[in-house]
């Protein structure tokens, strides 16, 4: 099934665009960084393989239409510092969920929080969507912060949902509702 096509958001900082083999190596930094995967769904890379690996995976889907995965960029130096995606869509529902990380240096500065309204607007805008998920960790305090900063609810808790590596943790599922939405738009353009 073909759901999403390729576009380009841009936002005032940044370059929203589809992934591409050469950003193995940015995304393989945030990939293997311990402290930065440490709420995610898979354990820290060790060797660049993986990371190469998962991005002609990322592709792969991306091509098929299968899921919206984003580099995310600086649209004033071009370096490319985290990614982003909308996947697992139902279209009689008219619901995806959404997901995204960051280089652990550009922490702090608002770069997600720009990058995922960009993503927010697309997905209730050209899209059509009506409901956006996300399921975090509920230990990922700066998550839980930004889903909430962005109108996100907090609708439930599945207890050890997730096996990484040995560790088992639960999933803190958060929901936007368009018509919630409606009065937070963050602006973001289609090229």
């Amino acid at each position: 099934m073909s759901f999403f096509e390729s576009v380009t958001l841009t936002t005032q900082r940044l370059t929203l665009r589809p992934l591409r083999h050469e950003d193995v190596q940015p995304l393989f930094a945030i990939w293997s960084d311990v402290d930065a995967m440490r709420y995610f769904s898979f354990p820290a890379m060790t060797h660049l393989d993986q990371a190469t690996d998962r991005l002609a995976r990322a592709l792969k889907r991306s091509a098929e239409g299968q899921d919206f995965i984003c580099a995310v960029e600086s649209r004033t130096t071009g370096e490319v510092f985290g990614d982003c995606a909308l996947f697992h869509p139902d279209e009689q529902s008219r619901r995806v969920e959404i997901g995204f990380s960051l280089n652990r240096k550009h922490w702090g500065r608002g770069y997600m929080t720009e990058a995922t309204s960009a993503l927010i607007e697309h997905a209730f805008g050209a899209l059509n969507m009506r409901r956006i998920e996300a399921d975090i960790d509920p230990r990922n305090v700066a998550s839980a912060r930004l889903l909430e900063r962005l109108g996100f609810v907090r609708e439930g808790l599945l207890r050890e949902r997730w096996i990484v590596g040995e560790e088992v943790s639960d999933s803190l599922l958060y929901g936007l509702l368009e018509r919630d939405h409606r009065t937070n738009g963050a602006g973001a353009t289609r090229e």
